[in-house]
């Protein structure tokens, strides 16, 4: 099926330092100027704690409360960087732990009517705790290690404490949405 809008030339709008609005047709959208992907690390440690970080996020004007992520190849000279070796790098900068191992489970798109951007999704296996996370340089991240089993009420607190709630913590909370 081949949409009418698809052979139309994509035209950038406006194109900042990390960012682009575009058009193609009738749609509008926004894509990372350089083409950067992300990685999204799914961390639940051996007592069945997911590790979840908070961070401001200035589009929302609140904190976030997220899994642990981070851009693929963002800094200079690490153009061809691994969606896996980010992810190690992501979740010991953010949370503080170390892997020993990372499983590639697929590559998604957080807002497909939207923004062109695509994450790589990978599940942290055998957690260890090295150090106190927290970001680096100006990022001011809050690490959560949370009880799978209380996720929900989790984010119920959070959203009474008025953080905004990623929509990659559906994963997560699915089985409860649905009854299960």
């Amino acid at each position: 099926m081949t949409h009418p809008d698809a052979a139309l030339p994509e035209e950038t709008v406006w194109q900042g330092r990390f960012i682009a609005a575009k058009v193609r047709g009738r749609w509008e959208y926004v894509s990372r100027a350089r083409g950067i992907r992300a990685a999204v690390i799914l961390a639940v440690d051996a007592d069945d704690h997911v590790i979840l970080v908070e961070q401001y996020r200035v589009p929302l004007g609140r904190n976030c409360i997220e899994l642990p992520a981070g851009l693929i190849g963002d800094d200079d000279g690490a153009e061809g960087e691994d969606a896996t070796t980010a992810a190690a790098r992501e979740l010991e900068e953010e949370t503080g732990y170390h892997a020993a191992r990372m499983d590639v489970v697929g590559e998604f798109y957080s807002s497909p009517g939207m923004v062109t951007e695509s994450f790589t999704l990978l599940r942290a296996h055998d957690l260890t705790r090295v150090g106190p996370g927290g970001g680096v340089g100006s990022e001011d991240i809050k690490v959560h290690r949370v009880p799978l089993a209380g996720l929900s009420a989790f984010v119920d607190q959070r959203r009474a404490l008025g953080d905004g709630i990623d929509v990659r913590l559906l994963m997560l909370l699915g089985p409860s949405i649905l009854g299960r």
